[in-house]
């Protein structure tokens, strides 16, 4: 199974530049051994069950708790049973398909 999981999870209250701390999150998911892609929007992670990619979820939680008042996440899955390397291999198909248009 693949669970794709779009995250973005970042403190309210520490002003405009937050990027020590989304750093610290995205120090976890690196730890983690997940496969990911950054974006400038937010993070995208594989995992292969929602149990894990969940557990993302809350350590990234865990890691600002101490320091944050407020934190603001979004989350979007997408869980497909029988495929695996989705992250990498939607993108492929994709630009195939550019490729194959722009011939």
């Amino acid at each position: 199974m693949s669970v794709l999981l779009e995250f973005a999870m970042f403190p309210t209250d520490k002003g405009e530049s937050i990027s020590p701390y989304v750093s610290k999150i995205i120090q976890l998911i690196r730890e983690s051994g997940v496969t990911y892609q950054l974006t400038a929007m937010g993070t995208i992670i594989e995992t292969e069950t929602l149990s894990e990619a969940l557990a993302i979820v809350q350590q990234s939680y865990d890691v600002l708790e101490p320091d944050c008042d407020r934190v603001y996440s979004s989350l979007k899955f997408d869980i497909r049973k029988g495929k695996t390397q989705c992250l990498t291999q939607k993108i492929k198909s994709v630009e195939k398909i550019i490729g194959e248009v722009n011939k």
